[in-house]
């Protein structure tokens, strides 16, 4: 008998938009890009990165908002219509992923980031952990693995 699928699930504030996410997430990574700070209201944004298949709607419908990304790519934003909560994302970058807002799982146990980019627009007095690599700006995508 093999083990159950790890579930998670992420709202918005107000709880209306929800997303349930099947396995680990492929990647977590902070950015500390000038469009991420105004988008979260703070100095940086953790996502996690989730195979496109593993992200599903669970409750609610989303607005969405189109931006240009630092790296001159598009994102589709997906926010709450009630409460602007930005819950997840699609980076055309990055086709098979979606980004889903750490903070909206509000799991303390949640992963912790692998990576840290845009690091060139980092406030000076945040001091990132020794073992997340830093990227002045984005690295290159990489291919998710397979396992």
């Amino acid at each position: 008998m093999s083990l159950p699928e790890i579930q998670r699930f992420a709202s918005c504030t107000c709880g209306w938009l929800q997303v349930r996410c099947e396995g680990e997430p492929v990647r977590v990574s902070m950015c500390h890009c000038a469009d991420c700070q105004r988008r979260t209201g703070s100095v940086f944004s953790i996502a996690a990165f989730f195979r496109r298949e593993a992200v599903k709607v669970a409750h609610g419908k989303s607005k969405n908002f189109i931006r240009n990304s630092a790296v001159g790519t598009q994102v589709l934003f997906h926010f709450c219509p009630d409460c602007g909560s930005t819950l997840y994302w699609e980076p055309e970058r990055m086709p098979d992923l979606i980004g889903v807002a750490v903070g909206g799982f509000a799991d303390p146990t949640f992963p912790k980031p692998e990576q840290s980019v845009w690091t060139a627009n980092k406030h000076a007095w945040l001091d990132l952990p020794d073992d997340v690599a830093a990227h002045d700006m984005m690295p290159p995508p990489r291919e998710p693995s397979t396992s």
